[in-house]
């Protein structure tokens, strides 16, 4: 492959192409790399994440409420996490969370 002989068009087009060669050559290096670390992870009775020290994913439990709302029973609260607007509504209205609780 001459490159003195090819047009600025030819040029391009392979860059591009060697910049996709590169790509996905890095792309399977990686992942061969990480099946290998998976292998001998295994082999150890181990998980990669484990090895890395990465939490698992907890999931919480439902909370039962705590707190509903006096004009419509069905909405309820449980104290966890955001205020929900009738509960704000009814803080500014000059009630405690004490004349919620269920």
């Amino acid at each position: 492959m001459d490159l003195h002989r090819m047009s600025l068009d030819e040029l391009k087009k392979l860059q591009k192409d060697v910049a996709k060669a590169i790509d996905s050559f890095e792309e399977r290096a990686r992942k061969a790399a990480l099946a290998d670390v998976d292998a001998i992870a295994r082999q150890h009775g181990f998980t990669i994440d484990q090895l890395l020290g990465k939490a698992s994913v907890k999931t919480r439990k439902p909370v039962a409420p705590k707190y509903a709302n006096p004009a419509d029973s069905s909405q309820t609260w449980s104290g966890r996490g955001r205020k929900p607007n009738w509960v704000v509504a009814a803080l500014e209205d000059g009630k405690t969370l004490d004349d919620l609780a269920i």
